[in-house]
């Protein structure tokens, strides 16, 4: 029999070989993508540094555009991309700034090529020496140009057209690999768990930083890194307001609780809001109104399918009308009037490395994006806000809501709130 040390090592390097990963032959795939959309150019982009993402209270954390290209997590680094090679250079060896942050990985070290994915490991001064070099026979220089990148090229390649990078990379982020996936799903269990944990704690007298708390703590105790933005925890009339931040207040009995919260796991993000009684039933108005806001949700997810547009508030077509278009014609406010006066935000949008991920608006919806549907009614003065946001894949056929174990309906909230 193996002593219980030794199991509970084995037991670990089984979860951990089991956790979610991407590959570096996926991040290979991904430049060769983006070096196939744009023929005949040079792409530099820089990693983040030390300084501008992330500091004493936030800590490091990766560019989303640098990360998903390379899947390089240290600071400091640059990637170019030229017609026939891809490069990394990251920074030498600093042991006075390891000591404060930690070792990192520097070129010419033994397992840099297993450590990064890359056959060429230069160090970022050889950007300066070999920029020329990588940009022969090349049309255009393609970087963020929103970025520190864009001014060290100008320099260095005064003669050189820049275009901005932006919008060919948002195109190959918008539809998420099987690894992705798996990662998105694994920020949105833990979020799940984390909604579920709030619901067992929520009473009246609470305050909402005692929720948002709960809600956090749960995500972190199962390996998330941070929020995938800040928690929004709002009851009664603070559940109107779309982005509170406070979570200051406390609840009573009879009012409802917005919380808009969701983790971020291994660099890749979730979004999941939902409104429940804080006493844990729903006063007949709240349970109308309520119904609508889900209506909404299901009408617009069971429209969701490749070559739909997600659509926008001055949209004629696409989900968006069709989650206002039922809004409007169900429910009144207390004058009697429609309720689509109510719904003031977009519908939703894409989730990725970032909980607003990038892609082309201008596009319509394909198999493989992942998208939130987050219908709202807002009604400051009967001191009532409802929204109901999942996390949705786009599939061949339709949709398949990844947020699905944590309930939406009525009866089966107050089940699940019940003490």
């Amino acid at each position: 029999m193996r002593s219980s040390s030794a199991l509970c090592l084995l037991l670990g390097v089984a979860l951990s070989a089991a956790e979610p990963a991407i590959s570096h032959q996926e991040y290979q795939q991904r430049r060769a993508a983006l070096r196939k959309a744009l023929p005949d150019s040079l792409i530099v982009l820089f990693g983040a540094t030390e300084k501008d993402h992330g500091d004493v209270r936030t800590g490091f954390f990766q560019e989303a555009n640098f990360y998903y290209l390379t899947g390089w997590a240290e600071p400091g680094a640059i990637l170019v991309i030229s017609p026939t090679t891809d490069t990394l250079l990251i920074p030498k060896r600093n042991s006075e700034q390891e000591q404060w942050t930690g070792p990192k990985v520097a070129p010419g070290d033994a397992n840099v090529t297993a450590a990064s994915g890359f056959e060429s490991v230069l160090p970022v001064p050889a950007l300066q020496t070999n920029l020329v070099r990588w940009a022969e026979n090349v049309s255009t220089v393609y970087t963020l140009t929103n970025s520190p990148a864009a001014d060290v090229i100008k320099k260095l390649l005064p003669l050189a057209e820049l275009r901005n990078v932006m919008m060919p990379i948002a195109r190959l982020r918008a539809k998420k690999s099987p690894a992705e996936l798996e990662l998105i799903q694994k920020s949105t269990d833990a979020t799940v768990a984390a909604h579920f944990a709030a619901w067992k704690r929520i009473q009246p007298g609470l305050s909402e930083f005692q929720v948002a708390a709960t809600m956090s703590d749960t995500y972190f105790e199962r390996g998330c890194e941070r929020h995938a933005y800040s928690p929004i925890v709002g009851a009664g009339p603070n559940a109107a307001v779309l982005h509170y931040f406070q979570n200051r207040r406390k609840m009573d009995a009879g009012e409802l609780l917005l919380m808009d919260v969701g983790a971020e796991c291994s660099m890749y993000a979730t979004d999941i809001t939902r409104t429940v009684p804080v006493n844990g039933k729903f006063t007949d108005r709240q349970k109308e109104l309520y119904e609508v806001v889900l209506g909404a949700q299901k009408a617009a997810i069971a429209a969701i399918k490749p070559g739909v547009m997600l659509g926008s508030r001055s949209s004629k077509v696409g989900l968006h009308k069709i989650a206002l278009d039922y809004i409007d014609s169900h429910g009144k406010d207390a004058k009697g009037a429609s309720l689509g006066k109510y719904f003031i935000h977009g519908l939703g949008h894409h989730v990725g490395l970032d909980v607003h991920d990038a892609n082309d608006p201008s596009l319509p919806l394909e198999a493989g994006m992942v998208i939130t549907i987050e219908p709202g009614v807002y009604i400051p003065e009967e001191r009532i806000g409802i929204r109901i946001e999942d996390v949705v894949l786009v599939t061949e056929n339709g949709a398949k809501v990844l947020s699905s174990s944590l309930p939406r309906e009525v009866n089966e909230i107050e089940k699940a709130m019940a003490r």
